[in-house]
């Protein structure tokens, strides 16, 4: 009999930080995954009043704001610059789509929520994830934990009062905990903080036409002046180079509803009130 399939297995290690840090700036930003799985559902432009009345708990005002970011970062189009152009979802902004689906699928399987809508439940794994250094710290210590916040931030080439808020709140998010508690004690990733290759391989994919078109954009480098490194995987030995050399140089209609079911014109599970905490 042969043996079953098992699934691919994404490594912390082999993503390119940097890289996937980039791409979560442009896709973490508060309501931005909700503006855009809006978008997704409806599959037709929509002005500004029209997802603002899917996003109630928001101000319409903060709506167009959120848009026109998403406008200037590629996410989204509109035909024209008049006031009250519609918008809808570029191409790079439909190929979000899997990255939605495995970043639910990874906050179903590790995250104790409770039942919310899936817009919901993506902005806040998001909100975990897209802070500057995050994921950099997550991958020191997959390669090298448990360890001691010295060398944390040593590995990470963070100063210590940087690499204490980021562990601080990698903790209060479920992705990082101590192995005790006294306060010398290491820190280590959790099953959380263990499962994200997934979901790090997935941005990582999403943001390759972004990395091929700034590469091909940027002017060439004078050799003479600028010194380049390979980029290496971030093993234990990887991340110890990485950070020396830093310190050297100084959506489907599932996605809104809990069970398949006729939608009404505003869908319910689109509309829901945020949980106490994740209002604007």
């Amino acid at each position: 009999m042969p043996d079953p399939v098992q699934p691919p297995v994404f490594s912390i290690g082999s993503i390119d930080a940097q890289r996937v840090e980039d791409a979560l700036s442009l896709i973490g930003p508060k309501w931005t995954a909700w503006s855009a799985m809006t978008l997704a559902q409806e599959s037709r432009p929509m002005r500004v009043r029209d997802v603002a009345a899917r996003l109630p708990f928001i101000s319409e005002q903060f709506v167009s704001k959120r848009l026109a970011t998403m406008h200037a970062d590629g996410l989204v189009t509109r035909p024209d610059d008049r006031r009250g152009a519609p918008y809808q979802l570029s191409a790079l902004g439909t190929s979000l789509a899997p990255v939605h689906r495995t970043i639910s699928d990874w906050s179903h399987a590790y995250l104790s929520l409770g039942q919310m809508a899936e817009a919901e439940r993506v902005e806040d794994a998001l909100r975990r994830l897209h802070l500057r250094q995050s994921t950099a710290v997550i991958q020191v210590l997959d390669a090298g934990g448990p360890m001691r916040f010295v060398h944390i931030a040593e590995e990470a080439g963070l100063d210590n009062s940087y690499a204490r808020q980021r562990l601080l709140r990698l903790q209060a998010d479920g992705l990082v905990t101590r192995t005790g508690p006294r306060h010398g004690d290491p820190y280590v990733l959790t099953d959380a903080g263990q499962a994200l290759g997934a979901v790090y391989a997935s941005v990582e994919h999403w943001s390759s036409p972004i990395a091929e078109r700034r590469t091909s954009s940027s002017p060439r480098p004078v050799a003479a002046a600028v010194r380049t490194y390979p980029n290496v995987p971030l093993s234990v030995d990887g991340a110890r180079t990485a950070a020396a050399l830093r310190r050297s140089t100084a959506a489907p209609n599932a996605l809104f509803s809990h069970a398949p079911q006729p939608q009404p014109r505003v869908p319910a599970a689109v509309t829901i009130q945020p949980a106490p905490g994740r209002g604007r």
